[in-house]
């Protein structure tokens, strides 16, 4: 009888410590959250002002609840304070007070939409150990990786000259050596009989003649083209004082043209994007991915961090304590696409009346790491543009009365921006 009755409390025992196990492991993986649901959240919404590691417009986040702990503040406190920080800090508690302080009287954005746990995701992720700083390889003998990806045309060039220079030099040296040998054994050297080739050729009125008459046609040609070229830059590609890949921002990113060239739209020039628009993006940015830098390194021999640092050395921005310094220098641009005095050109004509792509005239900038210029921008290559393009008439009121006359003009259903005028002279010259 008693060995039933222990039985039977044994068994209750242990069911009893089964659902003990159960519940406290259900609390337990309730409590700590999923760290992969968490990256996302925090990315989706707390990475504008917090980083995980660094002080940014928020306080760096990382094992932030051990932090809170610390100051006797449990995770109920974290659920009012995601939930209505303005509310918690009204209520008159220190600590929220104490941050609203150091953080310049501004309150952080309330998430109500969050769950209580979305918000155990956030912390889990919160949580996890900050991984190993990676190096990026350094190039083959400690040298910057060059930009060109190869040994330089230029030097393969000197070096095919100096080779072909010593292969004249030894067959002359050749030369003098066998004759010399001719001479000391009394051997007679085959003369040429008769008068020689050139002799020959110049006693031959017509043939100089018409000899001179192709040179100086061939040479008026190549200083005609050389002529020409005066002034045209195309394939111009300066080194900035700042490194700034187009590649990335517009290419990667996928950031429009016109939200740094923003004058583009309704200005004559499209300008130099000012700084503080770089501040928009790299006030939270002061670092690119790992994978990015290192392509930067071994690709490009650009180090992308270290040109961040010198936009926040030109704002004069203290991005330790996430505040201006009032200290800034002046970024010396060099401007790549500079048109003549007497040309003019309006930028808001052609992209906002017209419509034209940037890379109509830029020619692919999303794809480059180093801006250089794309086309001629010559005259002819202006008027050539002008002459092939059809004026965008649909609903453009300014157009429809014109386009009707000058339709039937020219018996066409689609005007040319020439056809409308674009090649007169005072278009485009003062």
């Amino acid at each position: 009888m008693k060995q039933v009755i222990h039985r039977k409390f044994s068994q209750k025992l242990l069911h009893l410590s089964f659902l003990l196990l159960f519940f406290f492991s259900v609390s337990l993986v309730a409590q700590e959250g999923d760290p992969a649901k968490g990256k996302t959240l925090f990315n989706t919404n707390c990475a504008a002002c917090h980083n995980l590691d660094k002080k940014m417009t928020g306080p760096a986040l990382r094992n932030v609840e051990a932090t809170l702990e610390a100051e006797g503040k449990d995770r109920q406190w974290i659920y009012d304070w995601v939930h209505n920080s303005s509310a918690v800090i009204k209520s008159g508690d220190a600590y929220a007070n104490k941050l609203y302080a150091e953080y310049n009287q501004a309150a952080m954005t309330a998430f109500p939409q969050l769950s209580e746990a979305d918000i155990d995701d956030i912390l889990a992720y919160t949580a996890q150990e900050a991984p190993a700083p990676t190096v990026a390889p350094t190039p083959a003998g400690g040298e910057t990786a060059s930009t060109g990806g190869g040994i330089s045309n230029k030097i393969i060039l000197g070096a095919l000259i100096v080779l072909f220079g010593l292969l004249a030099f030894a067959l002359i040296l050749v030369r003098r050596t066998l004759n010399r040998f001719a001479e000391a054994k009394g051997l007679d050297v085959a003369k040429e009989k008769g008068p020689s080739i050139w002799k020959a050729f110049v006693q031959n009125q017509f043939l100089v003649l018409v000899t001179v008459i192709v040179l100086m046609l061939a040479g008026a040609y190549y200083v005609y083209g050389y002529l020409m070229q005066i002034g045209v830059d195309q394939g111009y590609q300066p080194v900035q004082p700042i490194h700034y890949s187009h590649r990335i921002h517009a290419g990667d990113n996928g950031i429009d043209c016109k939200y740094c060239h923003s004058s583009a739209r309704v200005s004559k020039t499209s300008g130099i994007p000012s700084l503080n628009v770089c501040m928009n993006c790299h006030k939270s940015i002061y670092e690119v991915a790992p994978e990015t830098q290192q392509e930067g390194l071994t690709k490009y021999g650009v180090d992308y961090n270290a040109e961040i640092k010198k936009l926040y050395a030109a704002v004069g921005w203290d991005d330790a304590n996430q505040q201006y310094t009032g200290e800034t220098q002046p970024v010396k641009w060099i401007r790549i696409h500079n048109l003549p005095d007497f040309v003019y050109f309006n930028h808001s004509q052609h992209v906002t009346v017209a419509g034209v792509e940037c890379q109509t005239c830029h020619g692919p900038i999303e794809t480059m790491e180093v801006v250089e210029q794309f086309a001629p921008l010559t005259m002819g290559w202006c008027i050539n543009c002008h002459r092939e393009t059809n004026v965008k008439v649909e609903d453009n009121g300014y157009y429809e009365k014109i386009h009707e006359e000058l339709a039937k003009k020219y018996n066409v259903e689609q005007l040319t921006a020439a056809q409308m005028g674009g090649t007169e002279c005072g278009k485009c010259h003062y």
